[in-house]
């Protein structure tokens, strides 16, 4: 008899100053126009919540996340390539909601490339609803990208949501 094993566990752990170094080696792989160490470095030491989940001891994807006056913006939300389509973005984001609700923000935001469907579809069935329109405001490879803006009220009832 074999015993059938899930997929291995996502464990989450605040950024570090010292993370930055392999989170952009995720960060230049998935994106065109990736955010610089200087940006992640500005971000840690402003207090944003940095979170890297890591699986088997290694790092697949990480988020960072602002909270302020019962709000939060999640900024940047990032799997590595191979972890794609896994559930990983999943679990990140309910992580994400999770912790912006312990800081009692009743809202979360954030921008989406107007192009990105999975991104899209991943925001949406964690309740989020399209709230706004930022036109331009992504770079991209032929001038710049709009952006949709979502937002999700904390205070309606999202356990069916979470990853487990």
């Amino acid at each position: 008899m074999s015993a059938v094993l899930g997929p291995a566990p996502v464990l989450f752990r605040s950024m570090r100053h010292s993370d930055i170094h392999a989170v952009m080696q995720i960060e230049r792989a998935v994106y065109r126009h990736p955010w610089s160490e200087a940006i992640f470095h500005d971000c840690l030491t402003a207090g944003y919540h940095g979170v890297l989940a890591s699986m088997h001891g290694e790092l697949v994807a990480y988020a960072m996340m602002t909270m302020a006056a019962g709000e939060a913006h999640l900024l940047n939300l990032c799997v590595a390539l191979h972890y794609q389509r896994q559930g990983v973005g999943r679990q990140v984001l309910g992580h994400c909601l999770q912790l912006a609700q312990s800081q009692q923000a009743a809202t979360v935001y954030l921008e989406v490339r107007a192009s990105n469907r999975a991104a899209q579809g991943l925001y949406q069935g964690y309740g989020f609803n399209e709230i706004g329109f930022r036109p331009h405001y992504y770079p991209g490879h032929q001038g710049r990208e709009d952006a949709l803006v979502f937002a999700k009220a904390l205070n309606e009832d999202w356990d069916d949501f979470r990853a487990d």
